[in-house]
């Protein structure tokens, strides 16, 4: 039944306790270790089996138990010192901030907006699937810790992802259990009246309303949108009900709502960013939300609104293969944007045409990364070889620039030390690194000094967190068994399942095929001969979830548990069901080493690697994502050497064969090689090794400080040089660029000309020596003022064409023959033996345009 009224009931704590609702709601607690057991200590059980949310467990703790805790000196000491902690984070005075420190001051509001399809924050808020998401979670996190004016936005799930169990067969099964936003760390954000504010998106025939809540992460805020709202219909309401679920229009549903009405969320509540950041393109649409509100406030053409809009709009992809990324059917587009692209000023094919390779080709489906490259002057992937990937992927966008200056950055990416490391590695650091380590992650004497930890408190900590995880382990199967209706026997067999001395490498990941979970099983024969050695020990923990409708995923699942069963390997390999926060923490900070086998160049980046680093395991890893930078032979193991294969059966028999290999030959003599105080050095050397060498590159202080000194700072720049004087610099710059569109096809390169001195007769050149080229350019209705004009050089390789070639920037030396024309020249030194080339280009430039090659935008001599 319908309730007449609704009520919100809030728990009641003693006035000794006042704080604790105010810590509960923030989750800065989930990074904090001793808030963490602060929460714990009220009630461990409660805590546990509340998921970890504070809040809910302070509805549900007793009033007596609340009393008693309230007349505990001990207890109120320890809630003295939380948030006493709490709030000098959160007072921190604008110069003892990163970004004040950086940048002369801190901004009084948040100017960043930060849209992503999912968040990673903590366990209790399961708003998330994966990587993308925990990501995302960090990256808030971090932003809050250097004091970045930044904002998060995006989608509130009623049942957020999915809970994963699995069947007598091994076959993955889903639940859907609803989340009580009520009982965790969100607030509903509500007007003066006491009334929730609401925003609406037009979908066709009707308005979809969102109200929005908020999670407090520290000093940044996150806001989420929920359509599960009596203004809606029962249909609609759906729109927020499942992360990844549905159909494609569900999904075009989904990210309208997130990039439209995510940003009219922000305008609504008075914070209108400065900067939008799309985290993968699922919220692309804010880029064409926020042109239509310039055009309509400045009475703007879209092609002049989308030219300011775009110098403060960042982009991040992290797909590497094109079924990751979002494609809409044409029909859909025209059922969903019918009437917005009106609202734009543009035809339907002009339209379509922001999401194409081709604008010319209707059948193409629009493509939400095509637009958000289309929108932003800042584009990324997430590590150097996805750097690369990503510029090859999405090179016919940038038809006119050569590949290896694709407009497409990289920034690799990193983890919140401080979120995922163990209380007992914490306290190690403080102890040997000094309280930096928190302060300055990314500076590497901090992390020199890891070598001064002592072999043995290092080795001692490592092994007390690997009791840990086989105790989780045997809680986490003894519970799921449990839910399954399992025999006694079985519960009882849970309870003996791992050996906290062994050797434990842990795999735990998203089950998508191209992962390869399997791949370890491949010769069966060989890898029974190791799990069979108890003279050497060796365990595999296993954890990951197959997306709903991927039966394959699903397939690999069910063979590991068929494969530990028929082979009664059940106390040697262990699947822990339903992966989340929870499960990984204890992974990460427990295994001994991290498997990664992903399908190279597949990994766009991948981080539970470099969560593994920082808790004192190893990698054991193909060369892909983030270990393509990270490997060195001293710090962990290469499967491979970063080769690429046709033959996927082929591939798959030579990295499984190098598994083995290195496991046989490597790995295990290394740990278990002790001396005769039992500690195994050579492996402890590389613990140290990972530690010193990784630790402040793959941390998302890192990430962050680069993404600000790279993309957010320099946008914030830009959109303040635009709006002054009432946006006249704005306005003049899409002015001057709407003509330069327009009149670029009259530019011409005309003749080069060898004006160097010194080329032996048959017209070779010496290292050292300068050449000395000179050009004739027409540029037609435009002024050496509106151009660059650069030397293209570089080494010509076997279809020869010129390869990582340099730009060289020409200097206007004088007027050609005729009207337009112009002579420039340049000179430059010959660094390279080999066969080298050169040609000459002319770009667009203006002292406001960023990353000019990003328009498309090039005319080169024929």
């Amino acid at each position: 039944m319908r309730p007449v009224t609704t009520y919100t009931v809030l728990s009641a704590v003693p006035e000794e306790l006042k704080r604790l609702p105010e810590l509960a709601h923030n989750i800065h607690w989930s990074w904090d270790q001793e808030a963490i057991q602060l929460f714990f200590r009220m009630e461990p059980d409660l805590w546990e089996e509340t998921n970890h949310n504070p809040v809910k467990m302070l509805g549900l703790i007793s009033q007596s138990k609340l009393a008693a805790l309230a007349a505990d000196d001990g207890f109120l000491a320890h809630l003295d010192r939380v948030s006493q902690n709490f709030d000098n984070y959160m007072q921190a005075h604008n110069r003892t901030t990163w970004y004040a420190q950086e940048f002369g001051e801190s901004e009084e509001k948040p100017e960043i907006a930060y849209f992503s399809f999912e968040f990673g924050l903590t366990e209790c808020i399961p708003n998330y699937s994966g990587g993308l998401g925990v990501l995302a979670g960090d990256h808030l996190k971090a932003a809050s810790d250097l004091d970045v004016p930044l904002m998060g936005v995006g989608l509130l799930y009623q049942t957020g992802y999915f809970r994963q169990y699995l069947n007598v067969d091994g076959w993955q099964q889903e639940m859907y259990p609803e989340n009580d936003f009520y009982n965790m760390p969100l607030t509903l954000i509500k007007d003066e009246d006491g009334k929730p504010i609401k925003i609406s998106v037009e979908l066709p025939g009707r308005d979809v309303y969102a109200q929005i809540w908020r999670i407090d992460v520290g000093r940044v805020d996150l806001y989420l949108l929920d359509c599960n709202i009596s203004e809606n219909s029962d249909e609609d309401k759906r729109l927020t009900a499942q992360l990844y679920g549905g159909d494609r229009e569900m999904r075009v549903k989904q990210e309208i709502l997130l990039g439209i009405g995510g940003l009219r969320a922000l305008i609504a509540l008075g914070l209108e960013p400065s900067v939008c950041h799309m985290n993968e393109g699922h919220a692309a649409f804010m880029a064409l939300e926020r042109t239509r509100i310039l055009m309509e406030r400045r009475g703007i053409s879209f092609d002049e609104a989308a030219s300011i809009c775009a110098v403060s709009n960042v982009f991040t992809t992290h797909t590497p293969v094109p079924a990751g990324n979002d494609f809409f059917a044409p029909e859909l587009m025209y059922q969903y944007f019918g009437e917005y692209w009106g609202r734009l000023g543009l035809e339907r094919d002009n339209f379509m045409s922001l999401g194409r390779f081709d604008p010319n080709n209707m059948e193409e489906h629009f493509c939400m990364t095509i637009l958000a490259l289309r929108m932003s002057t800042y584009s990324n992937g997430v590590s150097r070889l996805h750097g690369e990937v990503a510029r090859d992927m999405w090179k016919n966008v940038y038809y006119n620039v050569p590949l290896s200056e694709v407009p497409i950055e990289s920034i690799t990416n990193g983890i919140h030390i401080y979120t995922w490391i163990s209380k007992d590695m914490s306290d190690l650091f403080d102890r040997y690194l000094g309280p930096r380590w928190r302060e300055d992650s990314p500076d590497t004497s901090v992390w020199e000094r890891a070598l001064n930890i002592p072999d043995e408190e290092l080795w001692r900590t490592h092994e007390r967190r690997r009791e840990r995880l086989v105790a989780f382990s045997r809680r986490h199967m003894h519970t799921k068994l449990i839910n399954r209706g399992a025999s006694l026997a079985e519960l009882e067999r849970a309870k003996e399942v791992l050996d906290p001395d062994a050797l434990t490498i842990g795999f735990a990941r998203r089950f998508a095929t191209y992962k390869r979970a399997t791949l370890l099983f491949r010769d069966e024969e060989r890898i029974l001969r190791i799990l069979r050695n108890d003279d050497h020990p060796i365990q595999f923990i296993f954890a990951g979830k197959a997306h709903p409708h991927d039966a394959y995923g699903k397939e690999f699942i069910r063979q590991i548990i068929h494969f530990k069963q028929r082979h009664d390997l059940n106390n040697r390999i262990v699947f822990l069901e339903d992966y989340d926060m929870v499960v990984a923490r204890y992974m990460v900070q427990g295994v001994d080493i991290w498997l990664n086998t992903p399908r190279r160049p597949n990994e766009a980046s991948g981080t539970s690697g470099m969560k593994a680093v920082f808790n004192g395991a190893l990698n054991l890893s193909i060369i892909d994502g983030w270990w393509a930078e990270g490997y060195r032979p001293h710090v962990g193991w290469a499967i491979g050497r970063g080769e690429e294969y046709q033959d996927k059966e082929l591939q798959d028999m030579i990295e499984s064969n190098a598994i083995y290999d290195l496991l046989e030959q490597d790995i295990v003599q290394t740990f278990y090689d002790r001396g005769a105080d039992g500690l195994p050095r050579e492996w402890i050397g590389r613990l140290k090794a990972a530690l010193r060498e990784l630790g402040p590159v793959f941390t998302m202080d890192r990430v962050v400080q680069d993404y600000t000194r790279r993309f957010y700072h320099p946008a914030l720049l830009a959109y303040r040089r635009f709006a002054e004087k009432d946006q006249k610099p704005g306005l003049d710059f899409s002015k001057w660029l709407t003509k330069v569109k327009k009149v670029w096809p009259e530019v011409e390169v005309g003749l080069l000309v060898d004006a160097s001195n010194g080329a032996s007769s048959n017209g070779s050149r010496q290292v050292g020596d300068q050449m000395s080229v000179e050009v004739s350019v027409y540029l037609g209705s435009l002024e050496p003022s509106d151009v660059s004009v650069q030397l293209f050089e570089g080494g010509i390789d076997f279809e020869g064409l010129i390869r990582n070639g340099q730009p060289h920037e020409m200097t206007l030396v004088g007027d050609g023959e005729s009207k337009g024309w112009y002579t420039y020249s340049v000179s430059y030194e010959c660094r390279e033996t080999g066969h080298h080339g050169y040609t000459a280009r002319v770009i667009p430039s203006h002292d406001d345009l960023d990353r000019p090659l990003r328009l498309n935008l090039v005319t080169w001599a024929q």
